[in-house]
């Protein structure tokens, strides 16, 4: 609606100002999709979409990994991306350059990567080794958290406190499926499509 000044004439609007995509812009951190040690011979790829309801790409979104260490430990440090803020280079921690941690903005066509390594259960005998992720996109009042599983682990499928109680078509939301050798693909569904053609992925929610 436009404004009128004080002799009752009318004027533009003034548009608000703003970042734009706000998620893409003030959020990443260089190089935030490494979190494997350059070169390490046992990394791995995740990667894949993230789809509205629609079933089209969202192109700012910004996804957060969090996980254990192949061996199951949780190897980053509280209150810090353990990077340094110029280069975006890992630090290291006791001789380790392995955070556990990874931060990556969706591109235009809504594709994300990570490179990282298998992590190992951590904590829990029964629970199968997953990835957590916290998503963050336009038109979300919160932020999302989800579980990327591998599918290699399926006996510790069965008994994870998580994916044994899921019907499956939903526990499949959660799971990466190979994609070439050393690649993974995971797709993320912010919300099912009306034709059904895409399953909402598990969100969880944390109290």
């Amino acid at each position: 609606m436009p404004d009128t000044d004080d002799r009752g004439g009318s004027r533009a609007a003034t548009p608000a100002q703003t970042i734009g995509p706000f998620f893409g812009h003030a959020l990443p951190v260089p190089d935030g999709g490494r979190i494997a040690p350059e070169g390490h011979p046992d990394a791995v790829t995740v990667h894949g979409l993230v789809r509205d309801g629609a079933g089209a790409p969202v192109p700012d979104a910004l996804l957060e990994f969090w996980q254990a260490g192949p061996d199951g430990s949780l190897a980053g440090a509280p209150g810090s991306l353990r990077r340094d803020r110029a280069t975006g280079a890992l630090l290291g921690r006791d001789g380790a350059v392995f955070t556990g941690f990874g931060r990556v903005p969706t591109d235009a066509g809504g594709r994300y990567a990570v490179r990282t390594l298998r992590p190992a259960a951590a904590g829990r005998s029964n629970a199968a080794p997953y990835l957590a992720v916290c998503v963050h996109a336009r038109g979300l009042l919160h932020h999302l958290f989800t579980r990327v599983y591998f599918p290699e682990h399926t006996a510790a499928h069965a008994t994870d406190p998580l994916l044994a109680q899921l019907p499956e078509e939903r526990a499949r939301t959660l799971l990466a499926r190979p994609d070439g050798p050393g690649r993974y693909r995971f797709d993320v569904q912010l919300q099912q499509s009306a034709d059904g053609t895409f399953e909402e992925t598990v969100f969880l929610a944390f109290r």
